[in-house]
């Protein structure tokens, strides 16, 4: 063989080799370990939020895909959960509150776990995944699994002896922080959960069948309950209070609410503000809650490693919702302001993602046809969102259509610019009483509501068509 031909031959192995090796392939019959977080708002050191101390989820976000306009679909951890875990939208009647059942909203609907046991995956739930552990009990190959509170009487997970002993009376719900000192994270359930989940792992890795395994996390919900270690980690007195307490100018009255689920504590006012004292220390509990959550993360994601599953599981970690801090004098969620609405979306496709960032609007029922695109499963046909997989082969996309949200009584879209809101009279009279919208590009923290303003009319008009076509079907 003449040496230019040999030449030839090797040069055009080596360009075919160097295309392939740069291809971004998803793996063969791939694994699934998703991790869903209560309350959990993209307050994360990979978004940018550098007090926090996350390099659990870090790590995930620099072999992944971070997503930094992911929305919620309805701001409430029920609602939100069947949303997601069906593909499908709320409405004034259906995913509507905390206590959402999945059944009875939607009896017979195939929700997503389902699906991928219909087609030849392992499901697990532990922890936290449906709001209500007998929800949708056809999803998963083996009964849900929760952990037991250490005291069984309260929900809550107080482990203080004295806390509890009031509690007992009856007369006590307790307070909305817990810093119980140098205890184990397996103190409270979601150190449970991570110690669970490493034995769980380890009976998956041996099945002759890809898994598709959901961990839910609690933390950060209220109480804000986590070892001392991980409040240690923070100074009280570098707590960066909202600023932005007041209510937005010009904003309707709908738009805001009594925070009731911060109010339902005892060390909590019924009324009236929060101090800056004891603002300092809320946010204080839900950092170290959320690195609590977050070490947690990172003893399952060690296990993944140790057992040679990280290059053919892929990895997703979300919150169900957002939540406040302060902003607007706003706690919890419960709202059709952005602080509620987006939330932190991260996925990890091994060969395929790796440490970038998509500024593409996506929202959670864009999961569902996401998860099956990437196990090369058919796309159902009666899911509501569309699949992500482009994004994730090329993260800078133009991926701009609008998404939607929804709580009670608002109705919003979300746009690459703008976020707008119309609030109806009720759920059952849906005429349209006030709405608000948000000019993202002038006013980030949504401070001016500008929708009666002559100039943005057009853009009022133009998004009011669209909240009414997909929340109403008109």
């Amino acid at each position: 063989m003449k040496r230019t031909a040999i030449v030839f031959i090797f040069l055009s192995a080596l360009f075919a080799f160097s295309c392939n090796s740069n291809q971004k392939e998803i793996p063969e019959t791939p694994n699934f370990l998703i991790f869903f977080v209560d309350d959990l708002r993209p307050e994360l050191n990979c978004y940018g939020v550098e007090q926090i101390h996350s390099p659990n989820i870090d790590r995930i976000a620099a072999g992944g895909l971070q997503f930094n306009k992911a929305y919620c679909n309805v701001p409430v951890c029920g609602a939100s959960r069947a949303s997601l875990l069906t593909g499908i939208r709320p409405t004034p009647q259906r995913f509507v509150t905390y206590d959402t059942w999945t059944d009875e909203d939607l009896p017979g609907h195939i929700s997503l776990p389902a699906y991928f046991r219909d087609n030849g995956y392992y499901t697990v739930s532990f922890g936290k995944v449906f709001h209500h552990l007998n929800d949708s009990k056809e999803s998963w190959s083996e009964p849900a699994w929760m952990p037991q509170a250490t005291f069984r009487g309260s929900w809550r997970d107080y482990i203080l002896p004295e806390t509890i002993e009031q509690i007992k009376t009856g007369e006590y719900s307790g307070p909305s922080i817990e810093n119980p000192g140098n205890v184990p994270d397996s103190a409270y359930k979601d150190g449970k959960t991570a110690n669970a989940a490493i034995r769980k792992l380890q009976q998956l890795a041996k099945k002759d069948q890809p898994f598709m395994f959901w961990v839910g996390f609690q933390k950060p919900h209220l109480p804000f309950n986590a070892p001392s270690k991980y409040w240690d980690l923070y100074e009280r007195d570098e707590m960066n209070l909202a600023d932005n307490t007041d209510k937005p100018l010009n904003a309707p009255d709908r738009a805001m609410h009594n925070f009731g689920e911060l109010r339902g504590y005892d060390d909590i006012p019924p009324t009236g503000p929060v101090s800056d004292e004891k603002a300092a220390e809320l946010i204080h509990g839900y950092y170290a809650a959320t690195s609590y959550t977050d070490a947690m993360i990172g003893k399952v994601m060690d296990e993944i490693e140790s057992l040679g599953l990280e290059e053919n599981t892929i990895v997703a970690v979300f919150g169900d919702h957002g939540w406040n801090l302060g902003e607007h004098g706003l706690w919890c969620k419960h709202c059709n302001f952005n602080t509620s609405l987006q939330v932190p979306l991260i996925i990890k496709v091994p060969g395929m993602t790796d440490g970038e960032t998509t500024e593409g609007i996506t929202e959670f029922i864009d999961l569902f046809p996401t998860f099956t695109d990437l196990a090369g499963l058919p796309e159902p046909d009666w899911v509501h969102g569309k699949s992500l997989l482009p994004l994730l082969k090329d993260p800078g996309l133009d991926w701009n259509d609008p998404v939607y949200s929804r709580f009670i009584l608002g109705n919003s879209v979300v746009t690459k610019n703008h976020i707008y809101t119309e609030f109806m009279m009720s759920r059952r009279d849906c005429t349209i009483v006030s709405n608000m919208l948000y000019d993202h590009r002038t006013d980030p923290d949504e401070n001016v509501n500008v929708s009666e303003e002559d100039r943005y009319a057009p853009v009022v008009d133009s998004l009011s068509v669209l909240v009414k076509k997909v929340h109403f079907g008109k």
